[in-house]
């Protein structure tokens, strides 16, 4: 049984080792740096979230990005809310 437990916890470490080396950085360096960052896209009128990443100088320019790409495509009463740099 100890062995059994002893393995378990090996491995849900190295699953969690795993998942934090992929986990966005969502500290306020990273806001103003350029590269790829990830939003969740709030919308009005009970329209289910999503996740979407942009690409900008900084954050605010990737959330513009997006921002104008939602309204093009018709999803006007969406927001992007930035949740780090991937």
């Amino acid at each position: 049984m100890k062995k059994m437990l002893s393995g378990a916890a090996i491995v849900a470490a190295m699953v969690l080792g795993g998942a934090g080396a992929s986990a966005l950085d969502s500290s306020r360096e990273v806001y103003f740096t350029a590269g790829t960052h990830q939003f969740y896209v709030w919308c009005t009128g009970g329209a289910a979230g999503e996740t979407a990443t942009s690409d900008g100088a900084t954050a605010e320019e990737a959330q513009l990005k997006l921002y104008e790409q939602l309204k093009a495509g018709g999803k006007t009463n969406c927001w992007p809310i930035w949740q780090g740099k991937v």
